[in-house]
C-alpha cells in the first residue's frame, strides 16, 4: 500500500500522484469527462483493489457505495441483513422498501443457521421470478461487534442463488479479505480507517466480477455519486499509514477492552479479541487481528452513559470512527437505534498513548461509579 498508486519512477519527477482538478479531457484519450474518470481516483482504486484482491470503484461516500451495490438488484430485490448493521445501510433499506424498490429481512448474522434459514426462505420466494436476492454482511457488526461466519454464510447463500456483499469498514483488508471467502462485493466507508484522519468523505466497492465492476462504474456516473479528486488524494495519502495506524490502534483497543472489563461501572464489553466474546474463536480463525472498535455498557443506563461520554477530556464525543483520535458515542441516542442497549457506548480507539486514554476513561467512569 506504500508503493502502489504512485507515478512511474522517472528521475526528477514527483514521487506522489497529483491531484487532477479537471472536469474535461482532450478528445482521443481514455478519459472523456470528469464524471466518468479521474487519474487521482484511479491511483486510489489501484491501491484498494490490490489490498482487497479485486477491482475497486470509488464513490463520493460510504453510503453512496452501499447504495450502488444494493441498486444493482432488480425490483423488487430482496436483502437479508444484520439486524444491527450500520444505521445508514438500514435507513437506505427502509427508504427503498417504502418505495417498493427492495424488501429486506433483518436477522442475527452471528447465528449461521438462522441466517441461512432466512436466506432459504428468500430464495424460495424469488425462484422463478425476475427478482434477485442478496445477503448483506458486516463482521464485526456496528456497533454490537457480532461476528459472522464468512465462509459458511457466503457458501450457503451462493448455493441458494443469493449474491453476498460484505461491509468491511471495521476490519479493513488488513484484518480480513471477504473476497477470498467468495464474497461478490466488499464495501468500505473509506472515510473511516482507510483514510484515518477524519477529513475526507469517500466510499469504495471492490469485486472480482467484471459485470459488477461495469455496473458499479455506470451507476456512479449516472447517479453522480463521484468522489472529489482532493478527497480521493487525501484517502490515498491516509492509506499509506493504514498498517502502522491499525497496529497501534488495535493494541490500544485490546488493552482498553481488558481494563474496561474489570471496571465496576462497566457491565459488559464487546470486543472480539476478548476470550469472553461469543465470536472470539471464529474471529481468531477468519481474521488476522481484532481491530480498533469496541463497545461497552455502563451501569445506570442512558443517563450514566451520556455522562461518561460528556465527561471525557482527551477522548472526543462525536459521530464517526476510524480516525487517529479516539471517539466515543452513545449510539442509542439516534433515531432508528432504539433497539440498542441504552447504556451502550461505542468506542473507536485511536493512536494516542494508551495510559492517557485509560486515565481519561477511568475518570469519566468514576463519575457514575456505584460507590458514588
Amino acid at each position: 500500500m506504500v508503493r502502489l498508486g504512485r507515478p512511474a519512477r522517472v528521475p526528477g519527477e514527483a514521487v506522489n500522484p497529483s491531484v487532477v482538478l479537471s472536469a474535461t479531457y482532450h478528445q482521443g484519450g481514455s478519459l472523456t469527462y470528469g464524471r466518468d474518470g479521474n487519474p487521482t481516483w484511479e491511483a486510489l482504486e489501484e491501491v484498494l483493489g490490490a489490498l482487497e484482491g479485486g477491482t475497486a470503484t470509488v464513490f463520493g461516500s460510504g453510503l453512496a457505495a452501499i447504495a450502488a451495490v444494493l441498486e444493482t438488484l432488480p425490483v423488487p430485490g430482496q436483502v437479508v441483513v444484520a439486524g444491527d448493521a450500520y444505521s445508514g445501510t438500514r435507513r437506505f433499506l427502509v427508504d427503498a422498501a417504502d418505495r417498493g424498490r427492495l424488501r429486506f429481512t433483518a436477522v442475527d448474522t452471528a447465528d449461521t443457521s438462522a441466517t441461512l434459514s432466512v436466506c432459504e426462505k428468500v430464495a424460495s420466494e424469488i425462484r422463478g421470478s425476475a427478482s434477485a436476492g442478496m445477503l448483506w454482511l458486516e463482521t464485526p457488526t456496528n456497533p454490537l461487534m457480532a461476528i459472522a461466519d464468512l465462509e459458511a454464510l457466503i457458501e450457503g447463500a451462493h448455493q441458494l442463488g443469493l449474491a453476498v456483499a460484505v461491509d468491511n469498514t471495521f476490519a479493513t483488508p488488513l484484518l480480513q479479505r471477504p473476497l477470498d471467502f467468495g464474497a461478490d462485493a466488499v464495501v468500505h466507508s473509506a472515510t473511516k480507517f482507510l483514510s484515518g484522519h477524519s477529513d475526507a468523505l469517500l466510499g469504495a466497492v471492490v469485486t472480482r466480477r467484471e459485470d459488477l465492476t461495469a455496473a458499479l462504474a455506470n451507476r456512479r456516473s449516472i447517479h453522480g455519486a463521484i468522489p472529489g479528486p482532493w478527497e480521493a488524494w487525501l484517502v490515498l495519502r491516509g492509506i499509506r499509514t493504514l498498517d502502522v495506524r491499525m497496529e497501534r490502534a488495535e493494541a490500544n483497543a485490546s488493552d482498553l477492552a481488558r481494563r474496561l472489563g474489570d471496571h465496576p461501572s462497566v457491565t459488559s464489553v464487546r470486543y472480539p479479541g476478548l476470550p469472553s466474546h461469543p465470536g472470539h474463536d471464529l474471529a481468531t480463525r477468519q481474521m488476522r487481528g481484532f481491530g480498533a472498535m469496541l463497545s461497552f455498557e455502563v451501569a445506570g443506563g442512558a443517563s450514566a452513559a451520556e455522562r461518561v461520554a460528556t465527561r471525557v477530556r482527551l477522548i472526543t464525543a462525536a459521530t464517526s470512527l476510524g480516525g487517529v483520535e479516539t471517539l466515543i458515542e452513545r449510539r442509542a441516542r439516534w433515531e432508528g437505534e432504539e433497539a440498542l442497549p441504552d447504556g451502550l457506548l461505542r468506542l473507536s480507539v485511536g493512536i494516542e498513548d494508551v495510559e492517557d486514554l485509560w486515565s481519561d476513561l477511568d475518570q469519566a467512569l468514576e463519575t457514575v461509579s456505584p460507590a458514588r
